[in-house]
């Protein structure tokens, strides 16, 4: 902001204070202190003090961040049972939160285009993309940062599009104009700084409009939809990573999937995106077959294998021989060195090297407890499919070896809808819902309409989602 006006400048701590006062002036119910709501919302904001403290490399944040993704996973594990779930307002009216919404966007995208704290893996995530155009061999070992996840094909074929739109402007794309090394990185072209800028912008604008719709189409009320994207921009967390290009993709992606679950083949192909860019959403794939009935179900797998093998053709563009398909192919998605419990694989994190054999016992607790979550109920609504997502994301960060639970963005904005949806036992997978409309008598009497911000939505076509 300070290359916009002159002198001014907001830094993480000051963001951090100010933007916690906005938030509880505008979200938290001072008529009803105790509710649910409140309290997700100060474990919401207990997320960004961690971040803040491992990034100025205390050791403590990595602790913070482990107590407060415990609470959150006990929060998710329940959510069941908090059956009651009234309408709560904010303390802003609709055309208030719109235009705080696209204020914030504007600041969002602000910071994201000049800050100069740009992450090594979305700048070779641009890098790759344009090796895709270019039609060129990826390199045999990718060297991406130590403390990042690496990022899948998915990533690459998704930003290609924004590389020549970057090219095709002379003034933000200069020829020979080159950057300063990048967070360990090569030096890069101003080229790949701007398109990693432009592109982290519309992954985090993918996340609001998904915010949106979900508010809109599940919740039936389109004030919940703002009130969701404007919390998701004012908070700190999303601030500090507003360009891990990587992180934001895939919640984008895993958002735009529950918007559209009532379309198994659509939602598998975008689970399939998210899965293609990093490897955590391949964890949530056994809870969605089982959200889906045995068609729907077949119909999901159709849609992720199908994108899966659009995925799988774009390395065979950047891949020479067969065996250099292969090595891409193997670790496409999963980057099983980062993941391998070595005793002297040294990262940064909660996990020192003195401790981290004790990784394995949590992993095993992550594996089981992702099989009961996924099979328990059997017959799961969309609000278990939400909750559920949500736990299974979270307990990712416990046993990842790289900066476990830093990377928020994984996991906040499934925790907004948490936070802010109604009771969605009536959201049914589309064939038991087909199943109930069928066996509904003639002459029962018609449901009572849902009422909110977004108009009246019909019983009916609310019990089939």
């Amino acid at each position: 902001m300070e290359e916009i006006l002159n002198g001014y400048k907001v830094g993480n701590a000051t963001w951090l204070y100010l933007s916690f006062f906005l938030i509880v002036a505008i979200y938290f119910r001072f008529s009803r202190i105790f509710t649910l709501r409140n309290s997700d919302l100060l474990m919401l904001l207990a997320i960004s003090p961690g971040i803040l403290l491992a990034k100025n490399g205390s050791a403590s944040g990595y602790v913070w961040l482990f107590v407060v993704c415990s609470v959150w996973m006990l929060r998710l594990i329940f959510d069941g049972y908090f059956t009651r779930r009234p309408r709560l307002e904010q303390n802003l009216n609709t055309p208030g939160l719109t235009f705080l919404c696209a204020v914030a966007f504007v600041f969002l995208s602000i910071h994201g285009w000049t800050s100069k704290e740009l992450p090594a893996s979305t700048v070779q995530t641009v890098e790759a993309a344009d090796r895709l155009l270019k039609l060129q061999e990826a390199p045999a070992k990718s060297a991406h940062s130590p403390d990042e996840a690496k990022a899948g094909p998915a990533a690459a074929v998704l930003t290609a599009p924004i590389v020549p739109i970057v090219k095709a402007m002379p003034s933000l794309a200069p020829s020979n104009n080159t950057e300063p090394k990048t967070a360990g990185t090569a030096p890069t072209t101003m080229t790949a700084v701007y398109a990693a800028r432009l592109a982290s912008i519309i992954a985090h604008l993918l996340v609001i409009a998904a915010l949106v719709c979900i508010g809109r189409w599940q919740f039936g009320d389109q004030q919940i939809g703002m009130a969701m994207g404007a919390l998701y921009m004012l908070l700190p967390c999303t601030s500090y990573d507003v360009g891990r290009l990587n992180h934001v993709l895939p919640a984008a992606f895993i958002l735009w999937a529950i918007a559209s679950y009532r379309r198994p083949i659509l939602a598998g192909g975008l689970m399939a995106l998210a899965c293609g860019t990093l490897f955590f959403p391949v964890f949530l794939l056994p809870l969605w077959f089982l959200f889906y009935d045995r068609r729907g179900a077949v119909r999901f797998g159709a849609g992720l294998a199908a994108v899966g093998i659009a995925l799988a053709g774009s390395l065979v563009l950047t891949s020479a021989d067969t065996t250099s398909f292969i090595n891409q192919m193997i670790g496409a998605v999963i980057d099983w060195p980062a993941l391998s419990f070595r005793a002297n694989d040294v990262s940064g994190g909660f996990w020192t090297p003195e401790i981290k054999a004790y990784r394995i016992p949590v992993f095993v607790a992550f594996c089981a407890g992702t099989i009961v979550i996924s099979i328990w109920p059997r017959q799961k609504t969309l609000e278990n499919l939400i909750a559920n997502s949500g736990a299974i994301i979270v307990g990712t960060q416990f046993w990842y070896p790289q900066q476990g639970g830093v990377y928020s963005l994984w996991y906040v904005p499934l925790l907004l809808v948490v936070i802010f949806r109604p009771t969605l036992s009536h959201l049914l997978p589309p064939e038991f819902a087909r199943r109930a409309a069928t066996q509904q008598p003639a002459n029962a009497p018609a449901a009572p309409e849902l009422v909110g911000s977004g108009g009246p939505i019909n019983g009916a076509a609310a019990r089939l989602g």
